[in-house]
């Protein structure tokens, strides 16, 4: 359906989008239209016309995890013979590779393992800052939830700890659909809406920058999606902490949730409104050349090098660096 011609001019115009409105455009709003207005918020805001991108891996250190989602088929309970913790040398066979390749940053997550607390993963940021030119990126919120609970510490005690450690930023990872309706049917042993928004808050406070994430395409209703959103854009408002917004659809594959997978244009679609709104602009798209090859993702082109690799992403898009 045609986008309403108030809608577009709100846009063009730089103003803000109601919750109605954002609701509306994720349901019936034209994706060709979508696309060419969020492309005029970014040229807007980077009139330069220059995508910039790192070159990061992500380790996955372990998948021990006591929080079970049901949309997860990553996780392992600890008597499992699938679950592991990175040894130090397996850690670094993969920072090195990184390096190698001219990677500078590390995005570090896991599952909550129960025995792991704050002297942990102290000890691991020191080792890393010590031995590598790296940047962290790493702990969920959530895992920064768990390792408080373990080390009967309070968020802000914790962060300033790892801070110190070495922690450069936070991923936005755990965050999936930031409403406790979702979160109760699909995984809230990983905290409450309010956790996710106290970390990064905390963080923000402490100087810690950190992205954004949202997992969508299962139990949620386009309310909620647009809910998170808002709840992204005024923590931003107060903060200015984000540095991106990263989105991906769940994928059910071996999961207890199981469904169907959205398509490549609903997830473009979901993007393209999510760019519409300034405060979250810096967007990474990370469905690759599926997703792409839609004419429309060229308007929503902000890239990584990543992938798949054991106990960790890492793929590799050379013809990014010729991109026009």
């Amino acid at each position: 359906m045609a986008i309403a011609e108030a809608v577009a001019k709100k846009v063009l115009g730089g103003e803000r989008l109601s919750r109605e409105e954002g609701v509306a455009l994720l349901r019936d709003g034209d994706l060709l239209e979508l696309g060419m207005l969020a492309d005029s918020v970014r040229r807007r805001l980077h009139p330069e016309g220059i995508v910039t991108y790192i070159i990061d891996r992500n380790i996955n250190y372990t998948n021990v995890c006591t929080a079970q989602c049901a949309f997860c088929a990553f996780y392992r309970d600890l008597p499992s013979k699938e679950g592991y913790l990175l040894s130090k040398e397996q850690l670094a066979q993969k920072i090195e590779e990184t390096l190698a390749l001219g990677g500078n940053q590390i995005l570090l997550q896991g599952g909550l393992h129960p025995d792991l607390g704050i002297e942990f993963y102290e000890e691991l940021f020191r080792w890393m800052k010590s031995t590598y030119p790296i940047w962290i990126h790493g702990l969920s919120p959530a895992e920064i939830k768990h390792i408080d609970r373990v080390s009967h510490l309070t968020t802000e005690q914790t962060l300033r700890r790892l801070i110190a450690a070495g922690l450069d930023s936070i991923p936005g990872g755990g965050a999936e659909v930031l409403s406790d309706r979702v979160r109760q049917i699909i995984g809230i042993a990983k905290g409450s809406t309010a956790d996710w928004i106290d970390v990064m808050e905390t963080a923000h406070r402490l100087g810690l920058r950190t992205t954004a994430t949202m997992m969508f395409g299962h139990v949620e209703t386009l309310e909620e999606r647009i809910d998170h959103l808002l709840h992204l854009r005024d923590l931003q408002d107060r903060t200015g902490g984000f540095t991106a917004f990263i989105a991906w659809t769940f994928q059910p594959t071996n999961t207890a949730m199981a469904g169907d997978e959205l398509t490549s244009f609903q997830y473009l679609r979901t993007l393209a409104v999510a760019r519409l709104e300034p405060r979250l602009s810096r967007i990474t798209v990370l469905h690759g050349r599926i997703a792409a090859r839609p004419r429309i993702a060229a308007y929503l082109k902000s890239a990584r090098r990543l992938a798949f690799n054991e106990h960790g992403m890492f793929r590799h898009y050379p013809e990014l660096d010729t991109a026009n």
